[in-house]
C-alpha cells in the first residue's frame, strides 16, 4: 500500500513538474535567434571580434535578467517589460554593429 502512495505521488508530481521543465519561453526563443544573429555576423566578417564579445556579454546580461526574473517560479509583468526591453536594446546593438563599416 506504501510503495503505491509513493508510485502515484512521484508520477503526478513529474506530470505536474515536467511541462514546466520543457517549456521554452518566447524569451528563449529570441534569444537564440539573437545567438544565431551574432554568430552569423561571425561568419560573415560582418563583426570584429571586439564587437562579437561586447554583444556576447550584452547576451549574457539579458540571460541574468531572465534568471533572476524566474528565480521565485513567477515572472512579473514588470520583469517581462523589463526582459523584452533588455532585449529590444540587444537587438538594435546587433543590428548596428553588423551593419556598421567595420569588418573583420
Amino acid at each position: 500500500m506504501h510503495v503505491v502512495k509513493v508510485a502515484v505521488i512521484g508520477i503526478v508530481a513529474l506530470a505536474v513538474a515536467a511541462p514546466a521543465f520543457g517549456q521554452e519561453t518566447r524569451v528563449d526563443r529570441r534569444q537564440e535567434r539573437q545567438e544565431q544573429r551574432i554568430d552569423k555576423g561571425v561568419q560573415s566578417g560582418a563583426l570584429t571580434p571586439r564587437e562579437t564579445r561586447k554583444l556576447e556579454r550584452g547576451q549574457r546580461h539579458v540571460e541574468k535578467l531572465e534568471t533572476k526574473a524566474q528565480a521565485d517560479g513567477k515572472v512579473t509583468a514588470r520583469e517581462k517589460a523589463r526582459l523584452e526591453h533588455a532585449q529590444d536594446v540587444q537587438s538594435k546593438r546587433i543590428y548596428k554593429q553588423k551593419h556598421d563599416a567595420q569588418t573583420r
